[in-house]
């Protein structure tokens, strides 16, 4: 054989040259499938165990998942004791603006800019954080009992210097023999503070106001922030020289200005009443000021 053949013949062999390196090739072959396929298999079953049994799968996580988005609270405003007190409600709510004077709101504690709040007494007070006032949404944004947004004024009130005393709130009273009678009178008793701090308001509005009928409801809820007081340019309930311009208008004109809205006076005074609960309002403060 010539050097080049031999040359050529070493060249273009395989790597296996003895039968023990075939028996090995052959061997692990065999054995690297299999062992991947043992670790794969391992790997899954460590996954399935750890689903199985693992925090992803307890009741509570389970709980947790499918418990809906939102929920109804139902309070009784005859129980005393489900009502938060006025220190409770402030930091829920009203410590966002309120413990460092943002907006422009009075900041907690500080007499100077609490003295002019507090001598426009208490009623006015709770008129704004009930109906809302400049930045400060109605009840700062919250959704608390009229009792409770009187606490948290009383209690921001007094930080500031004040002396106000806290709405009284009468326990529920025992059941009677006519439970549809003593539900209603249980809520009248948590509330008469508040309800009482309200109808000064609307007495404010002078007696060419009570002539005129019967108060509508909308008033109270929305109006009067602003009628009772003539705040904001509004015409004041009763004040017939401020009327005078605007009963040439006549009901219906109003009624038209009071659902579009005009000057600071949102439509329908940023509520969501009907067409003809605005006209009777309208026809309400017109008539209060003949």
């Amino acid at each position: 054989m010539s050097d080049a053949q031999h040359e050529y013949e070493e060249h273009h062999q395989g790597p296996i040259k003895t039968p023990k390196q075939l028996i090995v090739a052959v061997a692990f072959s065999f054995l690297v499938p299999i062992i991947g396929i043992i670790l794969l298999v391992t790997f899954v079953a460590s996954g399935t165990r750890e689903g199985a049994g693992g925090e992803g799968l307890t009741a509570q996580a389970i709980a947790a998942r499918i418990a809906p988005v939102g929920k109804v609270e139902v309070r009784d405003a005859s129980d005393v004791a489900a009502l938060k007190s006025g220190e409770d409600v402030f930091k829920a709510q009203c410590s966002a603006c309120h413990a460092t004077g943002a907006a422009g709101s009075p900041k907690f504690g500080d007499a100077a800019a609490w003295g002019p709040r507090v001598k426009a007494g208490f009623d006015s007070l709770l008129h704004s954080a009930l109906k809302g006032k400049n930045a400060m949404p109605p009840q700062g944004g919250g959704d608390f009992s009229d009792v409770e947004i009187a606490r948290a004024v009383v209690y921001m009130a007094n930080a500031g210097g004040a002396k106000f005393e806290e709405p009284k709130v009468q326990a529920a009273a025992a059941p009677a023999a006519d439970a549809s009678a003593a539900a209603p009178a249980a809520n009248a008793d948590a509330t008469a503070a508040v309800q009482k701090a309200l109808a000064g308001a609307t007495a404010a509005a002078g007696t060419g106001a009570a002539a005129a009928g019967a108060v509508p409801a909308l008033y109270t809820q929305v109006c009067q922030a602003c009628h009772a007081a003539g705040v904001a340019g509004a015409p004041k309930v009763g004040d017939k020289a401020a009327w005078a311009p605007r009963v040439g208008q006549g009901v219906d004109g109003l009624t038209a200005s009071a659902i579009k809205g005009k000057g600071a006076m949102p439509p329908k005074g940023g509520s969501q009443a009907s067409d003809a609960e605005i006209k009777e309002v309208v026809t309400y403060m017109v008539n209060s000021a003949k």
